[in-house]
């Protein structure tokens, strides 16, 4: 298994942010090709403030997989809406499951 973290930073308007996200960046993600499972959520800042507001995890099969889901079309334009509304930025994570 593979999975993709992604770390977005606190934005400058929550409200604009939350609304592009869940409006138009979760279903260009649900579009990637050979994608196995996509979950996010908000970052509990009162318990453990990071500097991160969301949190997303993108798990394929394999590292090829997510390599060919991003090369595609759905994916660059995935990638391609960050500038859309990740103004803050953004970590990425490429991780190997161990299990």
């Amino acid at each position: 298994m593979h999975d993709v973290i992604v770390l977005y930073n606190h934005p400058s308007d929550p409200e604009a942010f939350d609304a592009h996200y869940r409006d138009v960046h979760v279903p260009l993600v649900h579009k990637l090709p050979l994608l196995q499972e996509f979950t996010y959520g908000h970052v509990d800042r009162d318990n453990h403030d990071s500097g991160y507001y969301l949190m997303a995890r993108l798990s394929y099969a394999s590292a090829a997989d997510c390599a060919e889901s991003m090369a595609s079309d759905a994916g660059k334009a995935s990638v391609a809406d960050l500038a859309n509304f990740a103004e803050a930025g953004v970590t990425l994570l490429n991780v190997a499951r161990a299990n």
